[in-house]
């Protein structure tokens, strides 16, 4: 069903929706930013494992925009400043969780539980109240009654784009991770940079 209305989709249009999807991902927002703080302070590994629960945060988004859930919480600006001030409460205690952080050694930053740092990536991205604004504005551009209907494409397209921004993130999730690697013990350093990031997330958060 779903691949029946993307394939109505002129390839041009479609080819132009992936590589606007693409330039978009590449520019550093929050989620680049969180998987990369993620790496900076646990690794490669971590900052990966960060990326891809940043990238089911962004399929969460995804199910409320295909649903008309969005639109309606879009139109509810309590429920926007709600959503937005747990999402900075949330990063800011990451913040103080990581300042606070001795430094831990390499092997016990490896063993960390994979589904923790996934919980913290999703966590990040769902009380996050701008994706799905994104999401709202964005993917109906491409859409078209005359393509079939409108939810199909909606989630078709939003798939791509969660696929393509997921790796993305991911990417700079590892790269990050291979920096702070390269910082060797002084991981006191490294957590307290984290922390310093997370804690610039809450505040931009807020801010906008």
């Amino acid at each position: 069903m779903i691949w029946d209305s993307l394939s109505n989709i002129p390839l041009a249009e479609l080819l132009a929706f992936v590589a606007g999807g693409l330039l978009l991902n590449f520019v550093p927002g929050q989620d680049v930013f969180f998987a990369s703080a993620c790496g900076i302070q646990g690794g490669p590994r971590a900052g990966a494992l960060a990326g891809f629960g940043v990238g089911l945060g962004v399929l969460f988004h995804l199910m409320l925009a295909t649903l008309g859930l969005g639109a309606v919480v879009a139109a509810h600006p309590g429920a926007l400043m709600a959503v937005k001030y747990a999402g900075a409460a949330y990063l800011m205690w990451l913040a103080f969780k990581s300042w606070n952080t001795g430094p831990v050694e390499p092997q016990a930053r490896a063993a960390r539980a994979p589904w923790a740092i996934i919980r913290r990536g999703a966590l990040s991205n769902i009380l996050n109240p701008k994706p799905v604004l994104f999401l709202l504005a964005f993917l109906p551009q491409f859409t078209s009654p005359a393509y079939g209907p409108i939810w199909q494409q909606i989630l078709g397209l939003g798939l791509i784009f969660a696929v393509t921004g997921t790796l993305v993130t991911m990417g700079y999730g590892i790269v990050a991770g291979h920096a702070g690697q390269m910082l060797g013990r002084r991981l006191r350093l490294v957590n307290r940079v984290a922390a310093v990031i997370f804690a610039g997330l809450a505040l931009r958060l807020v801010a906008k």
